[in-house]
């Protein structure tokens, strides 16, 4: 048993107060919507979870609570809640209202930690219209309440327990006047916790939604490789997962590698749990030596006998979670997308150097395989290369370097301008008859496009559809993509509302996320949303879903179901319907594409396009309900 010693009210360091955070919160948090809302669950979820890392912590409890409030409850050691020697109140109340206050500053109480800033839960308290915070420590229970930042009652002891029994919990009303949502979505939380207890082994989180009647239970005895093995259970996979642990000094590096079957690569970064979506310096560390170990392989064992394997060669099909825990990280940003530590790349090259060769060297089978597929990779890349240079090719010499298929828009600025998808001939004819030619261009595809995930990188830049795709939107794929050559602002697929219509739009997506996610990352994709039925009265109303017409019905009586009209296809609206209802901006419904989370978005991706039957019917039966993804 671990002592309290290092941990009291002392440890608490201030810096500055918490002015600011309620005028500019996306500074704080990176948004004021969804995101910024789950943030400040995140934001106490990780200091729980510092505990947790420090050695004291080992179950956390979050609950969506029927009365619109978020509650996270820990295990640990309890805020201290002794009074602060410089500024004269109780420590908690310090850590709760200054901005920059709290145990990470000085290594003596927390070695390692994600909240690093010290500003999580001042941020927090400050962007909740209610805060309640209960802590068990030193025998006593006690309790205090704030709002938006401010006590509103000084802490008080209102009960005692047994003096082993310790922890914090958190209750807080996100601020109405503060974020354009405040309803905690279930699946944004679970997928964040999931990773958390693979990151952590041993940690339990239960996450309880008191309000949809759901509760799951998160525990990971195996870590990074129940995480890979999680990631890959969509794939067919070539081996067993390769784990390693290196440490030096406070530093530690966690790998666990496994290659499937499939074209894509997949390298998630992590650091002190918190995943670093943009990657750096233990990313780039990993990539490094993992080229260099394969070809060093590769050339040893004969079976490469010129040249090198690229990176992309041998990252080809890889999935990959690389942990690395560390005393002082340097992120870019509060929201900690990118690691900068310099000294951290040459620790996780090193470390994944010298583990990896032992391992190819005591695995020669899963070895073999490994380098096999990234030979492979290699002859793939030239026929993709020269796919590729077709598609530039046949760009030059079309009329204008783009498809004769596409109908353009007349304005040349880009931020202005949409590209609209279209299944079909027909929808695509009613398209550039409605659409205003000024910033709207058209492009028809022929049905059901090339299904990317099942297919080489060559064969699918071989596919007209695909290539006219590419050449329209302007920013090449893979390496050679750049944003600064997109030519419209809003890229909106349009198909129909049946299945076929969802079965295209899922094709696209895919393609999107495989070839071009920087334009999902950077709010280029949308789906257009037609309506679903016209009711005819005195004057037309459209419809977009069957709840929504079923409430129509109830309301308005039997009067209006008669005039009741189905739209089977975009194809039977006249132009003038097609523009109001869809393709108008004053009046029209598009939905923007997220990817939340990048580990779940590419395991949903893999399963209802790769070839797993079995987890497809599954994922299908457990949401048809609620027939909307959201990626």
């Amino acid at each position: 048993m671990k002592t309290k010693k290092g941990y009291g009210a002392e440890s608490i360091k201030v810096l500055e107060g918490l002015e600011g955070v309620r005028k500019r919160p996306a500074m704080y948090i990176g948004s004021t919507g969804k995101d910024g809302l789950h943030h400040l669950v995140y934001e106490v979820v990780d200091n729980s979870v510092d505990e947790a890392l420090a050695g004291y912590c080992k179950n956390i409890k979050v609950l969506i609570n029927k009365d619109g409030s978020a509650t996270v409850e820990d295990d640990g050691r309890g805020i201290p809640t002794e009074i602060h020697p410089q500024l004269k109140i109780p420590a908690v109340e310090v850590a709760l209202t200054k901005l920059h206050a709290g145990g990470k500053f000085d290594k003596k109480s927390y070695a390692i930690s994600g909240g690093l800033h010290g500003v999580g839960i001042s941020c927090v308290n400050a962007l909740s219209k209610k805060m309640i915070v209960e802590i068990k420590r030193d025998g006593n229970i006690y309790t205090q309440e704030y709002s938006r930042g401010i006590p509103k009652t000084k802490l008080k002891i209102v009960g005692k327990c047994n003096k082993n029994d310790t922890g914090t919990r958190i209750t807080f009303w996100p601020d109405e006047e503060i974020f354009s949502t405040v309803d905690f979505d279930y699946k944004v939380l679970e997928t964040r916790f999931r990773e958390i207890t693979f990151l952590n082994a041993g940690l339990r989180i239960i996450l309880v939604d008191e309000i949809k009647n759901k509760k799951e239970e998160f525990f990971a005895a195996g870590g990074l490789i129940e995480f890979v093995k999680w990631v890959n259970k969509s794939k067919e996979v070539l081996h067993k997962p390769i784990y390693f642990k290196r440490e030096s000094g406070s530093t530690i590096v966690e790998v666990s590698i496994q290659y499937n079957s499939g074209y894509q690569e997949n390298i998630f970064g992590f650091v002190n749990t918190i995943n670093t979506v943009e990657g750096g310096t233990h990313v780039s560390g990993f990539k490094t030596a993992l080229t260099r170990v394969i070809n060093d392989y590769a050339k040893k064992k004969g079976v490469l006998k010129n040249g090198s394997l690229s990176g992309d060669d041998v990252r080809e099909g890889l999935t990959a979670i690389v942990s690395v825990k560390l005393p002082d990280p340097q992120f870019e940003g509060q929201t900690k997308t990118k690691l900068g530590n310099s000294e951290i790349k040459g620790l996780v090259d090193s470390a994944v150097s010298v583990a990896l060769s032992e391992f190819f060297e005591e695995n020669p089978s899963i070895a073999k395989k490994i380098a096999s597929k990234a030979l492979d990779a290699a002859k793939a890349r030239l026929a993709a290369k020269k796919a590729k240079d077709l598609v530039r090719r046949k760009s030059a010499f079309s009329l204008g370097g783009l498809p004769g298929k596409l109908a353009d828009c007349s304005s040349k600025k880009s931020e202005n301008t949409e590209l609209y998808i279209v299944e079909g001939e027909s929808a695509g004819g009613s398209a550039k008859m409605a659409r205003n030619k000024e910033f709207q261009a058209i492009l028809p595809i022929k049905g059901k496009i090339l299904n990317v995930e099942k297919s080489s990188p060559a064969k699918a830049l071989s596919s007209e559809e695909i290539a006219n795709l590419i050449t329209a939107i302007g920013t090449g794929v893979g390496e050679n993509f750049n944003i600064g050559k997109l030519r419209y602002n809003k890229i909106i697929i349009m198909t129909d509302a049946d299945v076929d219509g969802e079965h295209i739009k899922t094709l696209l997506l895919t393609f999107f996320f495989r070839f071009m996610p920087q334009l999902i990352e950077n709010g280029n994709v949308y789906v257009a949303l037609p309506p679903l039925y016209r009711i005819r009265k005195k004057k037309d109303y459209y419809v977009y879903s069957d709840e929504e017409l079923k409430k129509i019905l109830e309301k308005s009586g039997s009067s209006a179901a008669g005039n009741v009209t189905r739209f089977k296809g975009l194809g039977e609206m006249s132009s003038e319907q097609l523009w109001e209802t869809t393709m108008n901006p004053k009046s029209r419904k598009i939905k923007k594409i997220f990817i939340e989370d990048a580990v779940e978005a590419d395991r949903v991706f893999s399963m209802l396009m790769g070839d797993d039957v079995s987890s497809r019917k599954q994922f299908i039966s457990e949401n048809a309900r609620e027939a909307q993804l959201d990626i």
